[in-house]
This record gives structure tokens, C-alpha cells and sequence, in this order.
């Protein structure tokens, strides 16, 4: 487990399951087949299992990174990357065969994905396109994120440095993350900025993928802060003898004779 906002030893996520697929060909069979039903469980695009065995590059990235890390850890070094910038150019999407990842994570559409080097997944993580999992520091060591367990990374969130995302945690999309958040957190806007959620998730929830749920939690504050002070305006002056001023929105809709539109 993660725990929130901590650090995670390698050993946390390095589960034996990386070593799997070459321990026999009925594991590496098992494999395919968890991450064919992790791709139907989070897809309602899919159709079945021969369309997702050619059609869906996010699996053949994790299936080839399987194998790049195990090059890896076995000091093939410039074999791992190699094919690691192989499945760059055929996928769109760039994961360091350095990562860590367990089981059960699914890339939906993918192109644009990059994961680095120190990164560490957790289990059943979703990742969209255009997501970042990127380095702060050009110091050696940990300065990639760590993902915990089911977490949802919407499309194009970047999430940046040696932070942790605690488990069960949603991250909206085009969010930046810079700091670590705990377990069960919702992340948006720049910088992402930890919203309460109302119902938590929990390990047998299905996974939470409304990751294009954005509170906007400075516009929300911003408006409710010009009302109030309209209305004390009102209460001091007459409405005709204020300058004029930019106004609250009505309705969610900014009024036009505020602006030079």
C-alpha cells in the first residue's frame, strides 16, 4: 500500500509479477489475460479481445515495457532503451524502462504519454493521453511521482517531481500536480488544487474515471466574492452613482458590456 503523501520504497511496488511472463508460458498467459479484462472492466469502447490485442497501443507500451524493464534489471541497460524508444515511435507513448509498475494498469488511447525513469505505479492505474509523469530535479535518485493503487490520471494532467498520489485519488484533466496529495483525493486546475471529495472510493468500487469533473474552485470563489461585495455596494450607495465595474455572472455567464467584446 501508499501510504499518503509519503515516500515509496521500491520494494513496495516491485511485486514479483514484473519477473512473471518469464517464469513460464502459462503466467505470461495470465498476464495477457488480466490486462485484456482490465481494458473491457475500463473501456466501454471495447469490443473484444482480438480488436484490443491489435487496436489499443496503451497494452502492447505495457507489454513492451514488461520486457524492457526485465532487460533492465538485468544491467541491458541500452537493449531496455532501445526498444523502449522502439515502442516510442510505435505507440506515441514513452515510458523509461527504469519505471516500476504493477499490475492492472491500462493507458487509454495513450499517444502523448510520458513516464520516467524513477516513476513507480501502483496497482489498476488508469492513464490517459497526454499524461506526464515528469522529473523536477537533474539530480540522481527519486524525482519522479509515485502513483498509488486505482488512481484515474485524466487526459493531459502532468504530474511533476518526487511526490506521491495517494491511492483511490482522481486527477482532472490538464491538471498540474506538484505536491503530494493523500489517499481518496480529487486534483484540478494549475496548480492542481486538492478538492474534498463528497463520497470516497474505496478497493472495490468501480473505477472512478470521471476525470473530466472539474470544480472550478477559484472562478466559483471569484464570483461569489463579487456578489457579496455588490451587495454591500448597494446598501452604502445608490446603483447609479458606482462606477463602472466588472460584474458577477448571471447564470454561469459573464455579461458582455463588461468587456470589449
Amino acid at each position: 500500500m501508499i501510504k499518503p503523501a509519503g515516500k515509496m520504497t521500491t520494494q513496495a511496488i516491485h511485486s514479483p509479477f514484473l519477473l512473471r511472463p518469464f517464469k513460464g508460458i502459462s503466467s505470461a498467459f495470465e498476464l495477457v489475460r488480466g490486462d485484456i479484462r482490465s481494458v473491457q472492466a475500463r473501456d466501454p469502447a471495447a469490443r473484444g479481445t482480438f480488436e484490443i490485442l491489435l487496436s489499443y497501443p496503451g497494452l502492447h507500451a505495457v507489454w513492451s515495457h514488461r520486457l524492457t524493464h526485465w532487460f533492465w534489471r538485468h544491467d541491458m541497460k541500452t537493449v531496455a532503451r532501445f526498444l523502449s524508444q522502439m515502442t516510442r515511435s510505435l505507440t506515441g507513448i514513452e515510458i523509461h524502462p527504469g519505471a516500476i509498475i504493477a499490475s492492472g494498469f491500462f493507458i487509454d488511447h495513450g499517444m502523448g504519454v510520458v513516464i520516467g525513469e524513477t516513476a513507480e505505479i501502483g496497482k489498476d492505474v488508469t492513464m490517459y493521453h497526454g499524461v506526464t509523469l515528469g522529473g523536477t530535479s537533474l539530480e540522481k535518485g527519486k524525482r519522479h511521482p509515485t502513483i498509488g493503487d486505482r488512481v484515474v490520471i485524466g487526459a493531459g494532467a502532468k504530474v511533476m517531481g518526487a511526490i506521491t498520489i495517494g491511492a483511490d485519488s482522481r486527477i482532472g484533466a490538464n491538471a498540474v500536480v506538484v505536491r503530494s496529495v493523500p489517499d481518496n483525493s480529487v486534483v484540478v486546475g494549475v496548480p492542481g488544487q486538492n478538492i474534498s471529495r463528497s463520497k470516497p472510493h474505496h478497493a472495490g468500487d468501480a473505477p472512478d474515471l470521471n476525470h473530466s469533473s472539474m470544480p472550478d474552485i477559484v472562478g466559483v470563489s471569484l464570483a461569489q466574492l463579487m456578489e457579496r461585495v455588490e451587495a454591500l455596494e448597494k446598501q452604502v450607495a445608490s446603483p447609479d452613482l458606482l462606477p463602472p465595474h466588472v460584474h458577477a455572472p448571471h447564470d454561469s455567464q459573464w455579461q458582455g458590456e463588461d468587456f470589449s467584446i
